[in-house]
């Protein structure tokens, strides 16, 4: 693909900007940016003056509504406008408003993009830097570290607002749910889930006043925020415990009351020292809990109409992590003499979510979406 940095619509959300977002807006200019869009996210009366400076520069185009919507919402009217009225860009760079992004980083980004035009272009800060705060560098962290052991790609900023992808990208960009900051994060799972590789680009870390002017709020954005980020797990952890109970429950109804009806004597012996009742209880009530799973996390946990195989390898996963629990819980057992239910809580957790990630990227891929992208 080839294309103009240059060229690429710039992408504003903007809630009660103070003189930073002028200043921000004439750097971009002067470095060659023609198509700056500043969504007004409901700023209000108050802050008209400034948002009609701004619709003055030839190069800066103004939108807004008048009710605050939330900065994914206002990302979203911006890529939409954009979709409908400059088909010519040949990408969208987000960028804030509050002085964290400059001129010169966001033309990285473009020209990441235009080099890498498949991929979600990101620009990391380094929250090693001195000037960040102290909760800041904490909380990314903290959000990096949950992102990787649920999705499998470390990303060391999962709240930079400094983003760039192509316009084909754009309408998966609008199907991600969410309205206010959660949104971002969304994006990143979103896209994760498509199978869209990220690419990092390093900008500078800029906190200015401790990052008071920032409108994100500590308490209830990053409760939205991480809300997103553990949902489905906690949706796979609900059908695995469901499912636990189904187990539990066929197997109890089938050893104590239903395989007793057939007159057989339940101490009969068919392999080693197991007997017939608990041999065939385990294997139907196992049978049809893991059925139940098996479709549990096909419609509601990973939400897939079609994924060609998928009961198949559902099947082998299954086989192949049990294996590996047995087998390492017996080796570790010889090697460290540690007790084998403590190894057992220990390893059958950590396979817990090795399983989740390999059933959200392998068994039920979505693999006629991903033809399509």
């Amino acid at each position: 693909m080839s294309m103009n940095p240059l060229d690429v619509a710039v992408l504003i959300p903007s809630l009660h900007p103070d003189h930073l977002l002028p200043e921000y807006v004439d750097d971009l200019v002067a470095h060659g940016f023609t198509r700056i869009l500043v969504v007004d996210d409901g700023s209000g009366p108050e802050y008209a003056a400034l948002f009609d400076d701004l619709k003055s520069l030839p190069a800066c185009t103004v939108i807004g509504y008048p009710v605050n919507g939330g900065k994914g919402h206002a990302l979203k009217h911006g890529m939409r406008y954009i979709q409908q009225n400059w088909p010519g860009a040949p990408g969208i760079v987000t960028a804030d408003s509050d002085g964290q992004h400059t001129a010169p980083d966001l033309l990285k980004v473009a020209q990441a993009m235009a080099l890498h035009p498949e991929q979600l272009i990101l620009g990391s800060r380094d929250f090693k830097a001195d000037n960040v705060p102290g909760k800041s560098r904490a909380g990314n962290r903290l959000t990096s570290f949950f992102f990787a052991l649920l999705y499998g790609k470390w990303l060391p900023d999962t709240q930079t607002g400094l983003r760039g992808f192509t316009m084909d990208l754009v309408p998966l960009m609008l199907e991600v749910p969410g309205d206010r900051f959660e949104y971002e994060m969304n994006m990143l799972i979103l896209a994760s889930s498509r199978h869209i590789t990220f690419h990092i680009v390093t900008i500078q870390t800029i906190y200015l006043e401790e990052n008071r002017r920032t409108h994100f709020r500590p308490f209830h954005d990053s409760v939205r925020i991480y809300g997103q980020l553990f949902k489905n797990f906690f949706k796979y952890a609900s059908a695995s415990g469901l499912s636990t109970v189904l187990d539990i429950g066929l197997f109890t109804a089938l050893d104590k009351w239903l395989l007793p009806l057939t007159g057989l004597s339940p101490n009969a012996m068919v392999l080693w020292d197991v007997s017939w009742h608990v041999l065939l209880a385990t294997a139907i009530a196992r049978s049809i809990s893991a059925v139940f799973n098996f479709k549990a996390n096909k419609a509601f946990v990973f939400r897939i109409e079609k994924s060609k195989g998928a009961f198949r390898r559902y099947v082998l996963l299954a086989v192949v992590v049990m294996a590996l629990s047995a087998g390492l819980v017996s080796t570790l057992h010889e090697w460290l003499g540690v007790d084998r239910t403590l190894l057992k809580i220990i390893i059958d957790t950590c396979l817990f979510f090795a399983n989740y990630r390999l059933q959200r990227s392998w068994v039920f891929a979505d693999h006629a979406t991903e033809r399509n992208m």
